[in-house]
C-alpha cells in the first residue's frame, strides 16, 4: 500500500508542478488578422506578460511565412536592443516600434507589397520565462480598402444629415427675410 501512497503523491505533485509551469509561461498577444492597403506602413502589435520582471535577457524573435508556404524568413530580432535582418525581403523595411517597459514587442512594415501576404509570428522568451505562446498576426495586403455595406450606410447618413442642416439653415434664413421685407413695409406704411 505504501508504494501506492508514493506513487499518488508522485502524481500529484507532477500535476501541481507541470500547472506552475504552464502558470509561469510567458503569454503573448497580438491581432489575429491586419488588412493593409499596398504602398502604405503597417504597425504590427504584439504585446507579452510574464510572470517574472522584465530582464536584460529578455529576446524577441518576429518570423515570417508567405503565404505560398516557403520557407520561414527571419523578420526581426531583439536582445538588449533592436537587431534589423541584414538580408532578405524585409531589410531597410521593419523598425522596432516597442517598448519593453510597457510590455511591447511591435514593429512596423514599410513600404507593403503584396508579397508580404502572410503569417508573422512574435515569440518572447523573459528568463525565466523561456515558454510560452507565439503569437501569430495574419497579413493580408490589398490594392484598395473595399467599402462595406457599413461604410456606403456611414455616407448615406452622413450626407442625409448635412442635407438636412442645410435645409433647415436655409429655410429659417428666408423666414428671417421674409419678417424684414414685412416689418420693412410696416414701417413705411406707418410713415406715409
Amino acid at each position: 500500500m505504501r508504494g501506492r501512497t508514493w506513487l499518488g503523491a508522485a502524481l500529484v505533485l507532477g500535476a501541481q508542478l507541470r500547472a506552475l509551469w504552464l502558470a509561469a509561461a510567458v503569454e503573448v498577444h497580438t491581432a489575429r488578422e491586419v488588412v493593409a492597403v499596398n504602398g502604405t506602413n503597417q504597425r504590427l502589435k504584439c504585446t507579452f506578460s510574464s510572470s517574472s520582471p522584465v530582464s536584460q535577457q529578455l529576446s524577441v524573435s518576429w518570423n515570417f511565412q508567405p503565404e505560398d508556404l516557403s520557407s520561414h524568413e527571419a523578420v526581426f530580432y531583439y536582445l538588449k536592443e533592436p537587431y534589423k535582418p541584414p538580408s532578405g525581403r524585409f531589410k531597410e523595411r521593419v523598425t522596432w516600434d516597442g517598448n519593453i517597459e510597457r510590455n511591447d514587442v511591435s514593429i512596423i512594415i514599410w513600404n507593403l507589397q503584396p508579397s508580404d501576404n502572410g503569417t508573422f509570428t512574435c515569440q518572447v522568451t523573459n528568463w525565466p520565462d523561456v515558454y510560452g505562446t507565439i503569437g501569430e498576426v495574419r497579413l493580408r495586403v490589398v490594392q484598395k480598402v473595399n467599402f462595406s455595406e457599413i461604410h456606403f450606410l456611414a455616407v448615406a447618413i452622413g450626407s442625409a444629415s448635412v442635407l438636412m442642416v442645410i435645409v433647415v439653415t436655409a429655410v429659417i434664413i428666408c423666414r428671417q427675410r421674409r419678417r424684414k421685407a414685412r416689418d420693412k413695409r410696416l414701417e413705411v406704411a406707418d410713415t406715409e
